[in-house]
């Protein structure tokens, strides 16, 4: 399990009694349903990251293809670093 980070929020009481009946209802923690309740919305609201330009076409170069995925996974995986993503 990675190293949890502690952070504080603000919420409307009647929000936080919801997640206090729910955490117990479900045999759960508030830290548990609160992680799993951001991870779920920042995955339905996360961009899709920027890949730089690739062009499409015809080429003498025969291994086109395999270096425009070779250059789009080593941008990706540069943002995401850079992001402090995976």
């Amino acid at each position: 399990m990675p190293a949890l980070k502690r952070t504080t929020i603000l919420a409307e009481p009647d929000l936080l009694d919801r997640l206090d009946r729910h955490a117990r209802r479900t045999r759960s923690t508030k830290t548990a349903v609160i992680a799993a309740a951001l991870e779920a919305y920042l995955s339905a609201h996360e961009a899709a990251p920027r890949l730089a330009f690739i062009g499409v076409g015809r080429s003498a170069h025969g291994r086109l293809s395999l270096d425009a995925r070779r250059i789009a996974e080593r941008e990706v995986g540069t943002r995401r670093r850079a992001d402090g993503g995976g």
